[in-house]
Formats: structure tokens, C-alpha cells, sequence
């Protein structure tokens, strides 16, 4: 008989490593070449034989595990059926049937088969179960408390019941007193909703913001072009205030009033030629200065 395909989890592996081969014990059980061909009708049957035969046999014996490791891939349908409702999610598949697989393991070793009833009933909310145990322990982005998780599904139920009866939205005291809860104990519970599922701090990129700095971006640090001026400026005041006063003059008619050099000729009575020789003379000591001092 095959071994079972999905072995990375370790309970897996050792409830359905290879078998090496039918045991003699096992005599009048049918043989079955490939259990996941059987029908699921008569793998329901063949099933409550195997689980008879399985009170009879002895824990960790060879004839024990071929017998559970059967009724393993005979209901290898239900795991499916059961990940199937949990398709959405981000995990990825194979490792919900993975998942699924330990609680139909579990329900096997629970089983009981004196008490009549149907083992798919018995086994689909253990299989279930243990999924839904794999989501609250592994799927949220931010750890939170299981008692914070299981009354994040609580506050969930009792607003949407709320909401039918009220026909609206349910205050938190409502919401608190319905589950019999404080009103404290029941924000803690909707804030650890949040942690569930992380969001990016950035906007979602739109018409209307595509190419515009998103809030992240307008938040952090960037070099400012002006500090350069801000320097240049602190080294150059006591290069000018070493100035004489005519070119001091100058500098605030040509670069504060923002005056042509024939506007400032005129007004300190001299040509535009010797402004701009005054001028340039200046600058280049200035500059000169500057770079001096770099």
C-alpha cells in the first residue's frame, strides 16, 4: 500500500511512514491497492470494519498502525472537504490539508466505534477544529492573547446578532453586555482585532494620488537644499563686515534691493563700469574667502 503523500509534518511522518507490507494478523480485512480509488460510500463501510478490527489490535503494533494509517488515506476526503471552506485564507492550501490531516489523525485515535455513531460526523469538527486552532496560533501578523482572540470571535458573533435585532449598529456597551463583559474588557477585545492583518501605512495608489509623495514619504527626513545657503551665509558675515563701506553698499544695493549697476552708479555718483569692476572685485574676494575657508 502507498505511503501517505504528505509528510513534512512530523505527526504525519509517523503515522503514515511506508508500511512494509500486510500483516498476517490482518486476515479477512479486504486488500486494498489504493485506498483514495475507494468510493466514498465504501470507504464509510470499510471504514467501521477497520475501526473493529482496530479495538482488537494492540497499540504500536505493526498490524495497529497499518490499520489506522488505512482509515487515514480512506478518509482523506473529509480533510479536503473541511480545508476547502478555508480556501481564502493566505495560508497556502497544502499546508491546511496538512493541518487537517493531524485532526483527522486525532479523531481516529478518539474514535469509538461502540457508540453508533457516524465517524464522518464524529471526525469533521475535530478536523475543522484543529485548522481553525492553526489560524488563531499562526495567522495573525501581530501576537495577541488567546483569550484577546477568542473574544475578538465573540465581540464578531454578538454584533452581527446585535444588528439584527437592533437594526443598527450595536454600541460597546451593548456589545459588553451582551457577552457579560465590561465595557473596558470589550475595546480591548475590537482593538485586538487589529492585529490580525497588518495594512500598509501607505495609502493605495489611485488616479488621484498616483505620482503625489504618499504619507510615509512626506514624513521622513530629507536633505534641505537651503542649509548649504545657511552656511554660505554665516561664513560670508564677517568676510563682509571687513568690507569697506562703499562696496558693503554695493553688495545690499545689488543683491538686497536687487538694483541694475547702472541704478546703483547713479546713486552713488560714480559710471556702471566701475560698479562692475568694484563688483567683480568683491566677489572674487568673497569667493576666494569661501573657498579658503572649505
Amino acid at each position: 500500500m502507498p505511503s501517505f503523500p504528505l509528510t513534512r509534518d512530523p505527526t504525519v511522518r509517523a503515522v503514515c511512514a511506508a508500511r512494509p507490507g500486510r500483516p498476517a494478523a490482518l486476515d479477512g480485512l479486504p486488500d486494498l491497492p489504493d485506498p483514495r480509488t475507494v468510493s466514498t460510500a465504501d470507504a464509510r463501510a470499510l471504514s467501521d470494519c477497520l475501526f473493529r478490527r482496530l479495538r482488537t489490535l494492540e497499540e504500536g503494533t505493526a498490524e495497529y498502525s497499518y490499520v489506522r494509517n488505512t482509515l487515514v488515506e480512506l478518509n482523506l476526503s473529509l480533510v479536503k472537504f473541511a480545508a476547502s471552506r478555508f480556501r481564502g485564507r493566505s495560508e497556502p492550501m497544502e499546508d491546511i490539508v496538512q493541518v487537517g490531516t493531524v485532526g483527522l489523525i486525532k479523531a481516529i485515535n478518539r474514535f469509538d466505534v461502540t457508540r453508533e455513531v457516524e465517524f464522518t460526523t464524529f471526525a469533521l469538527p475535530t478536523i475543522v477544529g484543529e485548522i481553525k486552532r492553526f489560524f488563531r496560533d499562526t495567522s495573525w501578523a501581530v501576537r495577541v492573547p488567546r483569550r484577546l482572540q477568542e473574544l475578538r470571535l465573540d465581540l464578531a458573533k454578538a454584533y452581527d446578532g446585535l444588528e439584527q435585532d437592533l437594526g443598527r449598529p450595536p454600541t460597546t456597551a451593548e456589545l459588553a453586555d451582551r457577552l457579560g463583559v465590561t465595557e473596558a474588557e470589550a475595546v480591548e477585545g475590537q482593538r485586538a482585532a487589529n492585529g490580525y492583518v497588518a495594512r500598509s501605512i501607505e495609502p493605495l495608489e489611485t488616479a488621484e494620488t498616483l505620482g503625489t509623495p504618499g504619507a510615509l514619504e512626506r514624513a521622513l527626513g530629507a536633505e534641505d537644499p537651503a542649509l548649504d545657503v545657511v552656511e554660505c551665509l554665516e561664513s560670508l558675515k564677517p568676510m563682509i563686515a571687513e568690507l569697506p563701506e562703499r562696496e558693503r553698499v554695493i553688495l545690499s544695493l545689488r543683491f538686497g534691493a536687487e538694483l541694475t549697476q547702472s541704478e546703483i552708479g547713479a546713486r552713488l555718483g560714480i559710471s556702471q563700469m566701475h560698479v562692475s569692476r568694484l563688483l567683480a572685485g568683491v566677489l572674487r574676494r568673497l569667493r576666494e574667502g569661501l573657498l579658503a575657508d572649505a
